[in-house]
């Protein structure tokens, strides 16, 4: 992988918070401090107004969190981001999806296993994906999610593909585990 455009911060570029946020996070999930805190970091006003918004979307969304998992870990796939998918697969697992169900997610919505629901919302991530939703999937949405739901499941798509494309350019490189 290319060298990073920009640097994981210091803790004198991302400040005390940032720092000690990044550490707790590695610590979770077995890794050294998220090489994207402390990159994104670097922007501090911009930081904590992104982990607020992202922060909404997972863990704290409407959607339970294996079905945010299997969004995250698709838009990963499309957008063909190697660092969301790492950091997601060990999350995923952890919110109960199986290791056959992360590895299936990038057979698509079509693969056999799927529930009704888990296809619907790999489909409607798949369209997100290319820009925009059917009306058929729309109206299926409409049958499964309430407004709210649906609002934040296409902000959750978007936000992923945001997230990928600023780790791609800016090249951050996966996180070393511990």
């Amino acid at each position: 992988m290319p060298a990073p455009r920009v640097s994981p911060g210091s803790l004198r570029d991302v400040g005390p918070f940032t720092w000690a946020l990044a550490r707790v996070f590695g610590r979770r999930s077995g890794t050294r401090p998220p090489a994207v805190f402390l990159t994104l970091g670097r922007h501090r006003k911009l930081f904590r107004g992104w982990l607020h918004f992202a922060g909404r979307l997972m863990p704290g969304g409407r959607l339970p969190r294996a079905e945010t998992e299997l969004v995250i870990l698709r838009v990963a796939h499309l957008t063909g981001s190697e660092y969301e998918a790492t950091q997601h697969r060990g999350l995923a697992w952890r919110a109960g999806l199986s290791d056959a169900a992360i590895a299936r997610v990038e057979e698509g919505p079509y693969a056999a296993g799927w529930s009704a629901r888990e296809q619907l919302l790999l489909r409607a991530t798949d369209e997100l994906h290319a820009g925009d939703l059917s009306d058929g999937t729309w109206a299926e949405l409409c049958a499964e999610l309430d407004e709210e739901t649906r609002i934040e499941l296409v902000l959750l798509a978007g936000h992923y593909e945001m997230l990928a494309t600023a780790l791609h350019v800016l090249r951050v490189q996966p996180d070393a585990p511990r």
